[in-house]
């Protein structure tokens, strides 16, 4: 239980006239100094109640509150401060981290239902860039963290695997590109025949006439035309496995656009029959003004599907398949307007579970300010940081312990695990730029300074023959100490915090701020002391191994007990 409902119960007992439990609890503050307790009360509300000036109220209240779970209750203007029992809480609090182990925090919201994440979803034919990043280790992160709460998570991997650019690339190939040279290096092949049409395209319009030609051929079963796309998927989905084994990434469902083609007609026939689709200059369209949203494009004159509709057969199939109770879609922030209309359509279709459709923004990676564009070959490629990650990794590492005996497994566990971390400790809506010195930067707030806080705490247990002991009671005082036990008090709400925002960025604040406040214990506390109270200090050591190993684990990193 976190000090602030245990400080709300014995108020709400006081109060109960005046303000119910709810309101006490959300006017309760973490006081800024620590001179100041650990929960502070602010007696303002309550003035017009008891006619009383607010600095009178606190001083009153001050007399009339007790607890246990107190060590003394201060009255400072109109606050009432309560610092908690250290004694008490690291007591339950160190108990219960040791006896749970790494299911501390877990939760059971999620009732085993699913919930399928879709995320990652590159272009075929286009490599992974570090553009590519935030989708793929947000959502994967988003999985672990629901997965703790009770969820089912199925990651699905959405490949950008049909549209007009398919006809680009064949006009390309056909024209400039040699099969020996696209088996050689694919994704780099590819990209240069892709961008190479761009630029040719803006000298000859014609160019853009040739591929629309090309990708009708692929719409209508050319022989030649699907050959030439399933060859392009292929040898796409090689490359891009290298690096979702390097990240440590798996996917429950690689079923991309092409997968439902066959499905669009379904959901145009369904329209129909509900009479939702209105004829705008020869194109079908649904009216959303009833949403406050532009009409939905649902049909080219041509006849032609657009993502929409292409989205629309995505969700009812995964809501047949997976009955989900929740679907997330973790999709650049860019696509929001997109996702309020997919969800409106479906909603005048009467599908009531849109509902539980959730599009999970992120900010843009730029670099020098400005977006990252594969079109004019502006492009970071992902493979190549996480290589030079891992040999700056490697480098430093031979420099502090040249002994250590799996180096290199060490080296690509810190390295990887720098450019995630560096990925979701910012809050995901936020934009960042790219420069690879502060990606692989192993001090500060970084993946290496938590991963290194977990192998120093390892290191400590590694000295003693201490085990966790059920019927024992560990408990500490000191005010170091204490700053540490309010981190691991506080994980259970910060694992429900993360789920319910979708924000993998709470726990890795968590990591830092932990390793902070454990760096800090460590360097002012003689731990292994033969006292009364060392092994109650080696619980503490072994309770933030467990969460910092947890709280890297929920980020998809490594924990290496040695670095």
């Amino acid at each position: 239980m976190n000090n602030k409902i245990i400080v709300a119960e014995v108020l709400s007992e006081q109060l109960k006239n005046v303000l119910s439990y709810d309101q006490i609890l959300s006017l309760l503050e973490n006081p800024k100094s620590v001179d100041h307790g650990d929960i502070a009360f602010p007696t303002f509300l309550l003035a017009k109640a008891f006619r009383k000036a607010p600095q009178g109220i606190a001083a009153d209240l001050t007399t009339q509150l007790s607890s246990p779970s107190f060590e003394k209750v201060e009255a400072v203007g109109p606050y009432v401060n309560f610092f908690m029992s250290k004694k008490m809480i690291s007591q339950t609090v160190l108990h219960e981290a040791l006896s749970l182990g790494n299911h501390y925090g877990d939760a059971s919201i999620g009732n085993h239902e699913a919930i399928p994440i879709d995320m990652s979803s590159p272009n075929i034919a286009k490599p992974i860039s570090m553009g590519h990043l935030r989708s793929t280790v947000i959502g994967n992160s988003l999985g672990f963290i629901l997965e703790k709460v009770g969820y089912q998570p199925i990651r699905i991997n959405h490949l950008g695997d049909w549209g007009t650019q398919f006809g680009k690339l064949i006009v390309a190939y056909k024209k400039w590109g040699s099969e020996e040279a696209v088996k050689a290096q694919p994704i780099n092949e590819l990209l240069r025949l892709y961008v190479e049409f761009h630029e040719r395209a803006e000298e000859d319009k014609s160019l853009e006439d040739e591929a629309r030609a090309w990708f009708k051929k692929l719409e209508e079963d050319d022989a030649e035309a699907v050959h030439l796309w399933k060859w392009f998927r292929e040898e796409s989905l090689k490359e891009f496995n290298k690096i979702y084994d390097m990240l440590e990434v798996s996917f429950d469902s690689y079923n991309g656009e092409a997968f439902y083609n066959d499905k669009m007609d379904e959901i145009v026939n369904l329209l129909e029959e509900k009479h939702l689709l209105q004829e705008d200059q020869g194109a079908d369209i649904v009216d959303l003004s009833q949403f406050d949203l532009n009409p939905a494009l649902i049909r080219k004159s041509d006849g032609a599907t657009l993502y929409i509709t292409r989205d629309m057969a995505a969700a009812l199939y995964r809501k047949r398949t997976y009955h989900f109770a929740k679907s997330l879609y973790v999709v650049g922030n860019e696509q929001t307007y997109h996702f309020k209309q997919l969800k409106a359509v479906l909603k005048e279709m009467g599908f009531e579970w849109a509902d539980d459709m959730y599009h999970i923004p992120f900010g843009l990676i730029t670099k020098d300010g400005k977006k990252l564009s594969t079109r004019k070959g502006k492009i970071v490629l992902l493979e190549e940081v996480l290589n030079e990650a891992v040999a700056s990794a490697e480098k430093q590492i031979a420099e502090k312990n040249p002994s250590l005996i799996n180096k290199e497994e060490v080296a690509k566990q810190v390295g990887i695990g720098a450019v995630i971390f560096h990925d979701l400790k910012n809050d995901r809506l936020n934009n960042f730029d790219f420069t690879l010195e502060e990606v692989v930067r192993f001090e500060g707030e970084t993946g290496p300074y938590v991963q290194y806080t977990h192998a120093r705490a390892m290191s400590i247990l590694s000295k003693t023959t201490f085990t966790f002991d059920e019927a024992s009671t560990y408990s500490l005082t000191d005010d170091a100490s204490w700053e540490v036990i309010k981190f691991i008090q506080a994980y259970p709400e910060v694992i429900l915090s993360a789920a319910e925002k979708y924000e993998p960025s709470v726990i890795a604040k968590h990591a830092i701020k932990l390793s902070q406040a454990f760096n800090k214990y460590y360097a002012n506390t003689k731990i292994l002391a033969e006292d009364e109270e060392k092994d109650s200090r080696l619980a503490l050591v072994q309770a933030v191994t467990i969460l910092l190993k947890e709280d890297l684990r929920l980020l998809g990193l490594h924990a290496p007990e040695k670095m």
